[in-house]
């Protein structure tokens, strides 16, 4: 009897337990803006232990918000939108300046150094079923090399 109890309580907790693990986010933040730019990025790390996809992305300081990869394409670097982005199991994803990251764009207002932005991360497990995670990234200032980079 009692190892059908066992049975039954392990069981019940494989139902409950959430089908994707809870995804790490590291070094989180967003680069500043000044007056009157409506278009940002926002940068870290993702570390999912189990397959993941990263599906969609939300915010409430921008109208849209979209999963970018910027790349060389014939001696100039071009940028371009993802519907998705994987995370290996176990492998950390980098979403940085020149690589994957994510844009915010039509902002509701400027994004003063030392603000705090609310992101939604909406992710995928291999057999489609989604979650939702809200992380809040730091508003950092432009470097003055990033300022002056056209």
């Amino acid at each position: 009897m009692t190892s059908r109890i066992s049975l039954l309580a392990l069981l019940l907790a494989l139902v409950a337990a959430p089908s994707i693990a809870q995804v790490t986010v590291k070094d989180a933040w967003v680069r500043g803006t000044v007056p009157g730019q409506k278009a940002t990025g926002a940068f870290m790390q993702l570390h999912s232990p189990a397959e993941a996809t990263l599906v969609g992305v939300a915010s409430p300081v921008a109208r849209v918000v979209e999963i970018h990869e910027s790349a060389m394409e014939g001696g100039m670097m071009k940028m371009r939108a993802v519907g998705k982005l994987a995370l290996p199991a176990g492998k950390n994803v980098d979403l940085k300046p020149g690589g994957y990251h994510m844009m915010l764009m039509d902002l509701t207002g400027p994004l003063p150094e030392g603000s705090t932005v609310e992101v939604t991360l909406t992710f995928a497990d291999k057999d489609g079923k989604k979650t939702s995670q809200l992380v809040k990234l730091p508003v950092k200032a432009l470097t003055s090399a990033a300022a002056h980079k056209h």
